[in-house]
């Protein structure tokens, strides 16, 4: 796992908070103090808070469980979108679907209709119907595409959600809550870190803030990915050697038989 470097996080701009009359006294622990009106953030604890999120979804990882990642603000959709991309994990960046983890089945409904639709076009029943119906059907895939596109294969509720901006995500947030799924967070001085069980105190409207953030909680989750597939490997080799011990004994006990045959003619 990388270990997190408090000067690449200064560099960033991880430690720039929002202005001082939009903050939320419950993130005082983790203001380090106030510059012109604006907090600065205790890179420190966040560096420590890093650490332990990146430990913790390195578990999930390894466990073979998803992790979902979220973030709508314009900012961020390309970076999260990216990195989850990369690590084969689940994210929404469009739209939150309310209900997507309070009402799962409902989400699930929604992706097998556009598993339907791409069915239709492979086995040719999309070219039997009108023009008009095609239009429409090819307006209704693009539109589940863009807001469902990356959770089709998501055939469970996630074991975690990463969230950038819990403030603009409140629904999300609350879904997660409601149903005891872990929340990690980056959390702005202008947010509540209550409602998060993994706090990232962290500016989270710099694109730069959050593409550093992100760069070393990926290291965890590739750490953890990578754990499972040697304990895959591992276990087939295991397998593979238990399979071929039998033979092994056939093999030396047939190679054993004509000696005893020959001491008992002696």
């Amino acid at each position: 796992m990388k270990k997190v470097d408090v000067k690449s996080l200064l560099e960033a701009g991880v430690h720039f908070g929002h202005l001082t009359r939009k903050w939320d006294p419950n993130m005082a622990p983790y203001v380090y103090m106030e510059r012109n009106g604006i907090h600065i953030i205790n890179l420190y604890k966040t560096a420590a808070k890093i650490e332990e999120a990146a430990t913790a979804m390195a578990k999930i990882a390894s466990s073979g469980r998803k992790i979902l990642f979220l973030a709508t603000k314009k900012q961020a959709k390309d970076i999260v979108a990216q990195t989850a991309s990369d690590l084969n994990m689940p994210y929404i960046t469009e739209r939150w679907p309310g209900g997507m983890l309070t009402n799962f089945v409902t989400i699930r409904k929604a992706v097998k209709k556009m598993s339907m639709i791409d069915r239709m076009k492979k086995d040719g029943t999309f070219n039997t119907l009108s023009k008009k119906e095609r239009l429409q059907v090819d307006r209704l895939r693009t539109k589940l595409e863009k807001n469902l596109g990356s959770i089709s294969e998501m055939t469970r509720l996630p074991a975690a959600l990463f969230i950038v901006d819990i403030k603009r995500e409140h629904i999300a947030v609350k879904e997660a809550q409601k149903l005891n799924i872990p929340i990690f967070a980056m959390v702005d001085t202008n947010s509540d870190p209550r409602q998060v069980d993994y706090v990232i105190p962290a500016n989270d409207d710099a694109s730069k803030s959050i593409s550093k953030v992100l760069e070393y909680i990926a290291s965890g989750v590739t750490e953890g990915l990578a754990d499972r597939k040697a304990e895959a490997d591992e276990g087939q080799t295991a397998t593979a050697e238990a399979a071929t011990e039998p033979v092994a004994v056939v093999k030396a006990t047939k190679a054993k038989a004509p000696e005893v045959e020959a001491k008992e003619e002696e």
